[in-house]
């Protein structure tokens, strides 16, 4: 059974996982504070390398980066800034290096539907087509620049044949706690879910997947979803099961 480290896994998409995954994956939870479903877990500050290191098993298969924090007005305060990019950059910096420090092969890192968001407007693509992994990455906000400049110093650790590592980045539509509760309550929603079922089935294909390095949009086939799944499809095998539609009925 491989085992799989999840780094911010406390959160709605790591309790999703651990719970859809459990019986399939031996799985440990890294985070500041200890997740609702029962699993292993160490604390731990992802923000300090050292400590990142040390808690980390050796004989990880796969680390998991879920980590992630929601702080407003992050590029006119500068304590704000710095916790955004702690969070957001340098930890997963941090993770990459203890992934080649350690020998673990994988990361699979949860990036963003906001790499793109300057095409998004409502859950619907401003293009008048499906955005694509090779559209310019244009973001509206420090979070999304963050996760492609994550995106990208995993392109280049990962193509460094001296590390043996293999980077997977999710660009995650959205995934919130009570799915058929929030549909109800937000429109956007109607488009970019990722459902539960799709959510561990996508994370399941990702941490199985034999791609060196590859970027695809985590989003269920909701009717008109402003993100393209088709290399997800080609390259992962992912076809989504349980859309927007299905959860409305």
């Amino acid at each position: 059974m491989k085992k799989i480290t999840i780094v911010g896994g406390a959160g709605t998409i790591g309790t999703i996982l651990t719970e859809g995954l459990s019986d399939k994956y031996d799985i440990i939870v890294l985070d500041k504070m200890e997740p609702k479903y029962a699993t292993k877990f160490k604390k731990v500050d992802a923000t300090n390398y050292e400590e990142l290191l040390g808690a980390i098993p050796k004989d990880s298969d796969v680390l998991l980066n879920l980590l992630t924090i929601h702080i407003d007005e992050d590029l006119k305060e500068v304590d704000h800034f710095k916790q955004m990019t702690d969070i957001h950059f340098s930890s997963s910096f941090y993770m990459l290096r203890a992934a080649i420090d350690l020998g673990i092969p994988r990361v699979v890192f949860a990036s963003s539907n906001h790499t793109t968001d300057y095409y998004e407007q409502e859950g619907r693509s401003k293009l008048g087509r499906e955005i694509t992994i090779n559209d310019y990455p244009y973001s509206k906000g420090l979070y999304g620049v963050l996760k492609l400049a994550s995106e990208n110093i995993a392109h280049i650790m990962a193509h460094d044949e001296a590390n043996n590592l293999s980077v997977i980045n999710l660009r995650i539509g959205s995934v919130p706690e009570d799915e058929k509760q929030a549909l109800k309550e937000k429109e956007r929603l109607h488009h970019t879910l990722l459902s539960r079922e799709d959510t561990v089935q996508l994370f399941d294909l990702a941490l199985q997947s034999t791609v060196k390095y590859g970027t695809y949009y985590g989003v269920s086939d909701n009717p008109q979803k402003p993100w393209s799944t088709e290399n997800a499809w080609r390259e992962l095998g992912f076809v989504s099961k349980v859309n927007s539609e299905d959860l409305l009925e």
